[in-house]
């Protein structure tokens, strides 16, 4: 392992030496300059990245070490790869300061355990080494109250705007009512917003594509939206392309601003012992910010701070994390695409904003109601309805289909916010139960069990990793 590590750092030291970019006067410049596309393409084909699966050097993990090719979103790719596979990051060391990109990462499946298992180490190689595909790359998507575009056999609907109790049960009824079918979604709320992702189909599970259904469609949607907001006219705009979906979720939040008020409600939602702690100070020496944070660990913690760090533009070319009992310590060395640090209060207290909101969007405290039943139109408006009738609202829910099967995890409090009683998940079990299996969990702070199993292994944004490379 150490030998490995200073390895990398001689080669790092050697690619830097001969960079067109060196440490003086790398402020005045940006980070990413104009690369020739095909000399970059060259150059990958000439220095393919390498992947390496250790499980001899730590006796409780499995060692994920990259050497690779340095490009724009290149971390935010990879920490992506890795937690679509449900992987656990206990640890990860990350150096990208020059033209090579070289990570190491400490990783267990949700059981804690190695991941020894050969299809997944084949998995692991094909996703990020020299076959590998890029995703994604630094894309600026626009913001938008509702999108609709075809993915495949499914039409995407994107919503996003202020919630209120009952907003998803009308959302879902408009759907059924029109006689869509929800294949997948994601909903997420947070600091009184609403982000919706949601895949649909017909009722005969073809792709839904009739302008005039779709219009209708848009249209009730948008009045919903309107009446949620206030606003005396609801956008609607079309996207053309796909992106994963909890990146995706995150993007909507932060153009919707999100986190501007989140410094007051945080003050009134949680006790400051619950609250991340990150500071931004200064690396003089090496002209860097330097971003830490401590807060309480939990699955897909890194994906959300790197994913928030590059859709603000910060590029990552240092960092550390590590968890200690049920907390998490991360540091990351950034500077800004234009080559930038965080010089002034405004810009700090706006990232320490946007990462502390990008943190809190995922949290989900209390009960958790999983259900279990077979696909049909109108499921997802009958599960919504009853949890209405029952004075629950939804903070965080995931819908996935498997076969016949639709597997809805909804993340409930009261209508006032409160945690909900068992008394009353009892009386909503023996309603919901004459239809379907239901199963209630409370949700400890500190999990890091995987938060919607059943999206992260239908997922199409990665066009699904396990049927993509083992078919």
């Amino acid at each position: 392992m150490n030998q490995w590590i200073q390895d990398i750092d001689l080669r790092a030291c050697g690619k830097r030496r001969s960079s067109l970019i060196g440490e003086v006067g790398l402020m005045a410049k940006v980070c990413w300059p104009y690369f020739d596309p095909e000399y970059e393409n060259f150059s990958n084909r000439m220095n393919p990245p390498r992947v390496s699966v250790d499980n001899a050097s730590c006796h409780d993990c499995t060692l994920i070490k990259i050497d690779s090719v340095n490009k724009p979103g290149i971390l935010l790719e990879v920490v992506q790869i890795l937690t679509d596979l449900d992987f656990v990051i206990t640890k990860a060391y990350i150096s990208s300061d020059g033209g090579w990109f070289m990570d190491v990462f400490h990783v267990t499946d949700q059981q804690g355990k190695k991941i020894t298992d050969s299809k997944t180490i084949d998995l692991i190689e094909k996703a990020l080494g020299p076959k590998s595909k890029s995703t994604e790359g630094v894309k600026n998507w626009p913001s938008k109250h509702v999108g609709v575009h075809s993915v495949g056999d499914y039409t995407a609907i994107e919503l996003i705007g202020r919630d209120r109790p009952g907003l998803l049960s009308e959302i879902s009824a408009v759907l059924a009512n029109l006689h869509f079918n929800v294949f997948a979604a994601e909903v997420w709320t947070h600091n009184r917003r609403i982000a919706c992702v949601l895949y649909v189909n017909d009722a005969t599970n073809q792709v839904a594509d009739d302008p005039k259904r779709l219009s209708l469609m848009e249209e009730q949607l948008n009045n919903i939206l309107r009446g949620c907001d206030g606003e005396k006219v609801a956008r609607t705009s079309f996207s053309m392309g796909s992106t994963h979906m909890d990146r995706r979720l995150h993007q909507m939040l932060f153009a919707d601003r999100d986190y501007e008020s989140y410094a007051v409600a945080r003050e009134v939602d949680s006790p400051p012992s619950l609250r991340p702690r990150i500071t931004i100070e200064r690396c003089e020496e090496k002209g860097y910010s330097v971003v830490s944070v401590k807060c309480k660990d939990r699955a897909k913690l890194m994906f959300d701070i790197v994913c928030t760090l590059t859709d603000m533009q910060y590029v990552v070319f240092h960092a550390t994390v590590s968890s200690d009992g049920p907390y998490a310590l991360q540091e990351y060395f950034i500077r800004h695409m234009d080559g930038c640090t965080l010089d002034t209060q405004g810009e700090k207290e706006r990232v320490i904003q946007c990462i502390e909101a990008a943190i809190r969007r995922r949290v989900s405290e209390g009960v958790s109601l999983e259900l279990c039943a077979k696909d049909r139109v109108g499921l997802l408006s009958e599960v919504t309805r009853i949890l209405r009738e029952n004075g629950l609202s939804v903070c965080r829910a995931g819908v996935s289909t498997r076969g016949e099967q639709a597997l809805n995890v909804f993340y409930v409090r009261d209508a006032s916010g409160n945690p909900v009683d068992m008394k009353t998940m009892e009386a909503l079990c023996k309603e919901i139960g004459k239809t379907m299996m239901v199963d209630v969990k409370r949700v400890p702070s500190n999990t890091k069990a995987p938060e919607t199993r059943g999206w992260a292994k239908t997922s199409f944004f990665f066009g699904n990793l396990l049927e993509r490379f083992l078919t």
